[in-house]
């Protein structure tokens, strides 16, 4: 497992290890020269796809950073290719970010607002003779780039004049080729080292709707021409993007240095968040979803951050877990054990307790009066306030049907043929008899009780085991869902034995259990309530399908780390 990055500076005599950020000491230091007033940073996700476990570092990096010295962050929509994005992307991903806890600065930006502007300076650079219309097909293109070690070579478009270049530009706005026909690409240097310098294309043909222009265009500009200018036009003085970028900013500092843009931001980079068991490529997430490998991109199992919230996942776990992981320059992957154990230990303290009986088991207490009921009190946390819940004891209650062997191995704590447990917060119970149906199944155990044991030790024996129960006439049927990792390697996209991520699927990744029974208290659980199920792990009240009276209850995660076992 990946330990999360610790500042070497930090005194453990004075405070605990703050995790390392190389970001604050440079926007400490562009504050005190008097470089930046205010920083503005920028989140710019593409609206092809929700978001990830990987997009929530970005997001607290940004917004947090923003945040700790009093600046502000712009939510901006890198919209540039309409075909692959969509209104429901743009939805999810407004809803992730103030889930998270974040606010945005100001309306909601989009790269498209800025496609007038950003055609203009296009025009601009044609005019200089630094940009020309490019007539060669993709696959021309593709062997006039030139590979790594070898230098491209010049189009031979390359040296069209200013006015045919203007002249081609313009018929390509007009919609007079096809798609793919004609490119705009800025005129750098097909030899140099960086492929990204090698006359980068600038403007695409695409004759597709855009869910904010509409019509308007049949050209688009290209990630690297947007993104630099936008930031320039917003203000943004701090972009900061993953290390796949770093690469990019020679063309990203080439295009400011060559426009009249309002300002000159700086782009900073920093490793990206690679978590073991999971896939955050949004075309392999969508590919699950589109060959309904998961029911949907909010799915329990996915590395969404929809998924992680229906799953039970709480903003304050997933924040704390970015800033333990840290920000820098090296990269690694994290263990998910560090994810899980982020969870845990916030819903160890906030999660009220309850008891949910997932594979039930009829015990009929012969010893009990029949029709008596004892409400009695259980505390809702053993640690924190959160008041008292009445659970009522009867003769009748269910235990889980794993609560009971006839042969129990050797140190074996729970209920066998005359043996002991005690019902957690309840009166010790003995096993008398096991009744069987024809297939010599257990169907009910008879038991009886010690009435002299409601909170205390019965006098003279030991009871070594507590098992959870419910009352069977006022507990609560239920559906549980119990979630795993829905892929069996660590890194699934290179695992040895699997020719295709798809391999990795973890057949047992979900288990549904029907006709659970829960305590009286949880029938009334709403959307997304949490609690740990005792004996059992965490669990939340699903957001989509359960319903005061029916609940259905997602396992967020085990009491225990089983997987680093």
């Amino acid at each position: 497992m990946s330990k999360p990055t610790v500042d070497p500076t930090s005194n453990s005599k004075t405070g605990p290890a703050v995790p390392v950020n190389f970001l604050r000491p440079i926007i400490q230091a562009d504050l005190d020269s008097g470089k930046h007033t205010q920083i503005v940073t920028r989140f710019p996700p593409e609206p092809n796809g929700y978001l990830h476990i990987g997009h929530a570092k970005s997001i607290c990096v940004n917004f947090g950073l923003a945040q700790e010295f009093g600046g502000v962050t712009h939510l901006r929509f890198d919209d540039t290719n309409p075909a692959k994005e969509d209104q429901e992307y743009i939805d999810a991903i407004e809803s992730d970010v103030k889930w998270l806890g974040f606010e945005w600065s100001g309306e909601v930006r989009y790269a498209s607002q800025y496609f007038d502007q950003l055609h203009d300076w296009a025009v601009e650079l044609i005019k200089a003779g630094k940009a020309y219309v490019d007539d060669l097909s993709p696959e021309q293109a593709k062997e006039y780039r030139g590979t790594l070690t070898e230098p491209g070579k010049n189009s031979p478009f390359r040296d069209r004049s200013v006015e045919e270049n203007l002249d081609w530009f313009a018929r390509m706005r007009a919609g007079e080729f096809p798609d793919g026909a004609r490119v705009l690409r800025a005129k750098i240097d097909m030899a140099s080292p960086n492929m990204n310098l090698r006359d980068p294309i600038m403007y695409r043909i695409r004759h597709a709707h855009h869910h904010q222009t509409g019509d308007k265009w049949c050209i688009y500009p290209n990630y690297d021409f947007t993104h630099g200018q936008s930031d320039a036009i917003e203000g943004i003085t701090h972009s900061i993007c993953t290390l796949e970028f770093e690469s990019h900013r020679p063309l990203y500092e080439w295009f400011l240095e060559n426009l009249p843009v309002p300002a000159k931001p700086r782009q900073y980079e920093f490793s990206r968040l690679n978590l073991n068991y999971t896939i955050t490529s949004k075309r392999k997430l969508k590919q699950l979803v589109d060959e309904k490998h998961v029911f949907g991109w909010d799915d329990p199992r996915m590395s969404t951050l929809s998924g992680f919230r229906r799953r039970g996942y709480t903003p304050k776990s997933i924040r704390n877990f970015c800033e333990m992981v840290g920000t820098n320059r090296s990269d690694g992957v994290v263990d998910f054990g560090m994810l899980e154990f982020s969870i845990r230990d916030d819903l160890d303290h906030s999660a009220p307790r309850a008891m949910c009986v997932l594979r039930p088991l009829k015990v009929v207490i012969t010893n009990y009066p029949e029709g008596q009921v004892e409400n009695l009190e259980l505390p809702c946390h053993p640690k924190e306030d959160m008041g008292m819940r009445v659970l009522p004891f009867a003769r009748e209650i269910y235990i889980d049907r794993e609560d009971f062997m006839e042969e129990p191995p050797k140190g074996y704590k729970r209920l066998e043929p005359n043996g002991e447990v005690r019902l957690r917060g309840s009166y010790v119970i003995r096993a008398d008899e096991a009744i069987k149906d024809a297939e010599g199944n257990i169907v009910e155990l008879r038991c009886s009780y010690d009435p002299e044991t409601l909170g205390k030790n019965p006098e003279g024996r030991k009871v070594k085991g507590v098992v959870h129960w419910v009352p069977a006439a006022a507990s609560v049927e239920c559906e549980v869902r119990l979630y795993d990792r829905l892929f069996r390697s660590a890194n699934p996209e290179k695992a040895e034995d699997s020719a295709s991520f798809l391999d990795n699927i973890n057949p047992d990744s979900l288990q549904v259990l029907t006709g659970c029974r829960a305590e009286p208290s949880l029938g009334n659980a709403q959307p997304e309530d949490r609690f740990q199920f005792e004996r059992e792990g965490y669990f939340c009240a699903d957001i989509k399908d359960s319903k005061p009276g029916a609940p259905v209850f997602n396992r967020t995660v085990t009491l225990r780390d089983s997987w680093g076992q």
